[in-house]
């Protein structure tokens, strides 16, 4: 009898552990693997961070979205709803305002140093150049990759729909040696 009473708490205990799981991955927390460079040098292709469920995205956050049927793409969220977006000189301007993309740093030194000081990590564009609107509609986000020169990202399939998006991630949890949080 003792026996059976010991399965029986034993089989509980499987199943409250794997319906804690479910919960966690479905409503909470993900594994996703970065697939290709479009975010170099701040993510590198293979790297696997942990996606948050909770919250809404925020300018600048790295989130996970749902691209297509079948894949999911890793992006920056640049512009928020309402926001006017332009890019002038390597320069990020947001309503007008500009802003520093410190995680840019890298890789335009590294364009510069491959094509020459006057080249551009960013050509220049407006939000309207890409999109057709003067600012980022409702319920939508504009991403693009850090690596600019090299991402399929909001100039070539448009405006993000919040309700595509999976969640935010700055935790690269694998390779070891290359554990960090994003900024």
């Amino acid at each position: 009898m003792k026996k059976k009473s010991e399965l029986f708490d034993w089989g509980k205990s499987i199943v409250a552990a794997v319906a804690i799981a479910f919960v966690v991955r479905t409503f909470v927390f993900t594994p996703i693997v970065v697939d290709g460079e479009s975010m170099e040098p701040t993510l590198n292709n293979e790297d696997r961070m942990v996606v948050s469920k909770i919250g809404t995205p925020k300018r600048f956050d790295i989130i996970v979205f749902h691209a297509t049927a079948q894949d999911d793409y890793i992006k920056r969220v640049i512009g928020l709803p309402g926001d006017s977006i332009a890019y002038k000189n390597d320069v990020l301007y947001i309503n007008g305002k500009a802003y520093k993309e410190d995680y840019l740093k890298e890789k335009k030194k590294e364009v510069k140093e491959q094509y020459g000081q006057g080249a551009l990590l960013t050509e220049d564009f407006t939000l309207k150049d890409y999109t057709g609107f003067d600012k980022v509609p409702k319920n939508t986000l504009f991403v693009m990759g850090d690596n600019r020169r090299n991402s399929k990202d909001s100039r070539e399939i448009g405006v993000i729909s919040l309700d595509k998006v999976v969640g935010k991630t700055n935790i690269v949890y694998w390779p070891l040696k290359d554990v960090q949080m994003t900024e």
